[in-house]
């Protein structure tokens, strides 16, 4: 497969909606110790998945209206 074949592949993929077990995991390991510890704490306290915590996380902080990454639109309630 050529480098332009395989760029093309990329382009064509569909963006996520939602963040994978595995990218939080990636995610998580690359936190300082007291944020990565904070944010398994909130989702334990909360009972949802450490993606799905993560998610809001980032969202909400780019759109304090945003429930996660399907619904977040940079800048809004801001």
């Amino acid at each position: 497969m050529s480098k332009s074949q395989a760029n093309s592949k990329v382009m064509q993929a569909k963006p996520k909606e939602q963040l994978s077990f595995t990218d939080a995991q990636v995610i998580l390991e690359r936190l300082p110790e007291r944020i990565r510890d904070a944010l398994i704490a909130r989702a334990t306290e909360i009972e949802y998945p450490i993606e799905a915590v993560i998610e809001m996380a980032i969202a909400s902080f780019l759109d304090t209206e945003a429930l996660g990454f399907a619904d977040c639109k940079p800048g809004r309630g801001q």
